[in-house]
């Protein structure tokens, strides 16, 4: 009893709390289950109500009434408006909503920031409310106790509605089947707008009520949308009762879950998240034994072609020749004896023999090329070659401040090209990839601190770091798809996060790491002090980690890889190992994340964890996005890109960074939906491939990815 009476107060501020972030989630399950809108900027619906609340407040009744009708009406009005912009988007699945609805949560944060300003406002409530009550022989605020009486009856509401009305009945159809909703007379796009209305007025109300409990200031939406995102995965998409629940234990954590165990508070969210991810996509019901793709092929039709395959002296193999491929049910065209069985499927998804002119490339390509000895390896050697004149030129034509710039965008250039091996070609979309990159980055401060400060050691280290991180996640990782990838790898990073907070010893915490030694470029040199030896250091290191990137892509090892995207369940029935392929893939692209760490820490020489956080890891997404999700020049100039942007432009305009990094993600969403390289005729330049196909979205395993005309790939 001693114990409860101590942590009565925190417990019931978790109530509290927790049904505050069911109001918020509600909308967020609503907007994401039923109208399948990923909305990153639902924090931001949130802190319009919460900022316009705040500012019509002024202790009376009609304050509080006219700032709850404000604030939900203005909440109401952008939620139709996320449905007409995101309408558009339809089609090309959960990352475009993700980054542009990320891109909307930048321009509406600098916005309200310009009208209400960046100090957090004061909230005045009622005098009835704002005064004390005995709880169990304790004072607690009036107000609290009135929210929680009012999210209470807001969750019996809702359910009410769903369930027992029309109109949720329609909701329900929405979202279960649309076409049957349109042939009763409804029209499923009203209904879309609808729901995602309802999910911002949800969010709005939230924020006028929540203000005196969370005020609005700078980092509220983000937070509010973290906790939302956990409280909708641990809910589910289905009950709002289940939502109800989980959004009350997250509450708990974050309130209880501290006084009781404060070390480990910061942790149990994201873990919490990352395994109910886990589990759901271990238990997800497989394909089954033939997919989508048919029926079993005929027994005699697949002895014929054995007979025939022996008859031409082609031998028989391992797993992924021509005789597993036509055990698989795979028909042989005319033309392709002797080609494997993985660079068929490598070419299911999209890609071509080595040697061969990329599909859909037709005769865009100059006939003088095509009859120079290699003309194939010239014309996808030009843009590299490029590039690399242009960044060794730098140093002469830009002043020291553009040339650190320069050597940071190297460094996210890396962590960007990580990003395009696990979304392009292993079609892993992932928004944790500042994981691996942070214990690069941690792991050579740290060793600068030691006194390991030759360049190439701190690299190799950093990566090998890097790489065992990523191999010790990767096995949470690689089954899941689509959404559920993103999700999982969202957990991981703040996870991730959250050690570099608490770890303060090996992190510096919050304030983070400064002052260690200088980097040498090579044994027995000095430390390298000047920015254009810092950037000649970064793009040695970064031509040697893309050129040997580019190589392994180019070879049957990427060609497996993109099999294994393109066409997953040939791959199986073929015999690959293809969670081993994906591990694999997850490891050494972590490295690469480790060594682009490393580049930041020497670049910069110092390091803090707002430069392994978030909005780092949306960044590194949005950057493969603009160069084509299978470029790996395009990151890197999308990652030069944003750097330029949010550092360079962004100088010239004080205080308005995010708005204009918001307006590069809204425009590259809808003015480049194949990225760069789609300017290029579907050619990337470094892989051979085209990269209109879209990400996967969530699907069974073995399950194929659907290609862009929404078919089964062949």
């Amino acid at each position: 009893m001693d114990l409860l009476d101590a942590h009565l107060i925190p417990a019931v501020d978790g109530v509290a709390f927790g049904l505050l972030l069911f109001v918020v989630a509600a909308g967020l399950s609503l907007a994401f289950g039923t109208a399948g809108v990923l909305n990153l900027s639902h924090g931001t619906l949130y802190a319009i109500g919460a900022y316009t609340g705040a500012e019509l407040s002024d202790g009376t009744w009609g304050g509080l009434a006219l700032g709850l009708a404000a604030g939900t009406a203005a909440a109401c009005v952008a939620g139709a408006g996320l449905s007409a912009a995101t309408a558009p988007l339809a089609r090309r699945g959960h990352l475009a909503q993700a980054l542009l609805t990320f891109g909307l949560a930048l321009i509406g944060g600098d916005l309200l920031i310009q009208l209400f300003g960046a100090d957090e406002l004061p909230v005045r409530v009622p005098e009835a409310l704002d005064s004390s009550v005995m709880l169990l022989g304790h004072r607690y605020p009036a107000y609290r106790l009135c929210f929680i009486v009012m999210a209470v009856l807001l969750a019996a509401f809702g359910t009410w509605v769903l369930t027992r009305t029309r109109m949720g009945a329609a909701v329900r159809a929405a979202a279960d089947d649309p076409q049957m909703l349109a042939a009763t007379g409804h029209n499923p796009r009203a209904v879309h707008t609808g729901v995602l209305a309802a999910a911002g007025a949800l969010a709005g109300a939230a924020g006028v009520l929540g203000a005196p409990i969370i005020g609005p200031g700078p980092g509220t939406s983000e937070n509010v949308l973290m906790l939302s995102l956990v409280v909708v995965v641990l809910g589910g998409l289905r009950s709002l009762w289940a939502t109800f629940f989980a959004a009350v234990a997250v509450g708990e954590v974050q309130t209880l879950g501290v006084s009781l165990v404060p070390d480990l508070a910061p942790y149990l969210l994201f873990a919490a998240m990352a395994a109910v991810l886990v589990l759901r996509s271990r238990f997800a019901e497989p394909a089954a034994a033939h997919g989508p793709e048919g029926p079993a092929p005929d027994p005699v039709a697949r002895l014929r072609g054995h007979l025939a395959g022996r008859l031409r002296g082609r031998p028989r193999g391992t797993p992924g020749t021509a005789e597993a491929a036509e055990a698989s049910g795979t028909a042989e065209a005319p033309g392709t004896a002797g080609i494997s069985g993985a660079d068929r499927a490598a070419e299911a998804a999209g890609a071509d023999r080595a040697g061969a002119a990329p599909r859909g490339y037709g005769n865009r390509v100059p006939k003088w090329i095509g009859r120079l000895p290699g003309g194939t390896a010239w014309r996808q050697a030009a843009p590299l070659l490029v590039l690399l004149v242009v960044l060794i030129s730098l140093p002469a034509l830009l002043d020291a401040y553009s040339i650190s710039l320069a050597g940071s965008a190297l460094a996210l250039g890396l962590l960007a090209v990580s990003v395009t091996i696990l979304t392009g070609y292993a079609g892993l979309p992932t928004l944790g990839q500042t994981a691996p990159f942070a214990v690069g980055a941690y792991a050579t401060a740290n060793l600068a601190d030691a006194g390991w400060t030759v360049g190439p050691v701190q690299i190799v280290l950093s990566a090998l770091a890097a790489a065992v991180f990523s191999a010790v996640v990767g096995p949470a990782v690689i089954r899941a798809r689509g959404t559920t990838v993103l999700m999982i790898t969202l957990a991981v990073g703040e996870l991730t996060g959250a050690v570099v907070n608490q770890l303060k010893s090996v992190t510096g915490g919050a304030d983070g790491l400064v002052g260690f030694p200088a980097t040498q470029a090579l044994w027995g040199g000095e430390g390298m002090l000047e920015e254009s030896e810092l950037y000649n250091y970064a793009l040695v290191v970064a031509v040697v980690a893309v050129s040997v990137t580019l190589l392994v892509l180019r070879s049957p090892a990427g060609k497996l890889l993109t099999g294994t995207r393109g066409a997953e369940a040939r791959m199986r029935a073929s015999g690959h190992p293809v969670g081993r392929y994906l591990l694999v893939a997850h490891i050494c692209a972590g490295a690469l994340a480790g060594v682009g760490g490393s580049l930041m820490v020497t670049v910069q020489q110092y390091l803090s964890p707002a430069d392994v956080g978030f909005e780092i890891a949306a960044f590194a997404l949005l950057a493969v996005v603009i160069g084509g999700t299978t470029s790996v020049i395009g990151a890197l100039l999308g990652a030069g890109l944003i750097v330029a942007t949010r550092d360079w432009v962004a100088g010239s305009w004080p205080g308005h960074g995010p708005l204009l990094l918001g307006v590069l993600f809204v425009a590259t969403v809808y003015v480049l939906p194949r990225g760069l390289a789609g300017l290029r005729g579907g050619n990337d330049g470094g892989n051979g491939r085209s990269p209109e196909a879209p990400v996967p979205e969530d699907r069974p395993p073995s399950a194929p990815a659907p290609n862009p005309a929404g078919k089964v790939s062949p």
